[in-house]
């Protein structure tokens, strides 16, 4: 499937068959409301079709991520949190993508993940020491991934990616960003993009090939009244 199909209607579509084969299961009942709720959100972006401020588009996009890869703490009673469940659902991702959908990504969006390695306001180290010398260090990013393309080291150039959207998210949701703030538009303009684009080829990838994994407790399951 090309990556300009992936809309929330195509991967419902091609979600269909399977998730009536998993149905009949309570085994995968987890999955089967992971991929609603990140179809959900998704669904939600494309219904703004462009409107509504950029920071809703990142956030919702984010959601719908997570609703993939968070996972609950059964003796803790609540989610684990991301920075120990994220990694390791990427790396499966990557091993369950046979038809290496994920570089074509990549490789297609090129231009736009150099553009965020190139921004040190999303690199955590930045804000170690904010300075024009820090900021140069942090940018080397860019010049490594030029290496990892040439290489083909799509999954550290996936990782090194999320991170940095990641660092955006949580200023968002955290309050230290201000709504439709002007500082920070073009970032979240190349990382919602960004996301926009592996989200859908996220799931698509589990829709073909990880349908019946495990992956892991689900958070806040729906409970009847």
């Amino acid at each position: 499937m090309e990556q300009s199909q992936l809309s929330v209607r195509s991967l419902r579509r091609r979600w269909k068959p399977k998730k009536e084969h998993l149905a009949n299961s309570d085994q995968h009942e987890p999955t089967l409301i992971r991929v609603h709720r990140c179809c959900s959100w998704l669904a939600s972006v494309e219904d703004m079709a462009g409107d509504g401020p950029l920071d809703s588009h990142l956030i919702f996009r984010w959601i719908a991520l997570n609703s993939l890869y968070g996972m609950w703490d059964g003796e803790a009673r609540e989610p684990i949190g991301d920075r120990k469940t994220l990694g390791p659902f990427l790396e499966r991702v990557l091993e369950l993508d046979v038809d290496d959908n994920i570089p074509k990504v990549l490789e297609a969006q090129r231009e736009l993940v150099m553009a965020i390695f190139d921004d040190e306001f999303v690199v955590r180290d930045y804000w170690h020491e904010p300075t024009p010398e820090r900021a140069a260090k942090s940018r080397k990013a860019r010049f490594d991934a030029r290496t990892w393309y040439y290489e083909q080291r799509y999954g550290g150039i996936l990782h090194r990616l999320i991170d940095r959207i990641y660092l955006l998210r949580c200023q968002l949701v955290h309050g230290a960003s201000t709504h439709g703030g002007g500082l920070n538009r073009d970032a979240i303009d190349r990382c919602s993009r960004m996301l926009g684009q592996l989200v859908p080829t996220i799931l698509l990838v589990i829709i073909d090939h990880g349908a019946d994994e495990d992956w892991g407790p689900l958070c806040y399951p729906p409970l009847a009244e």
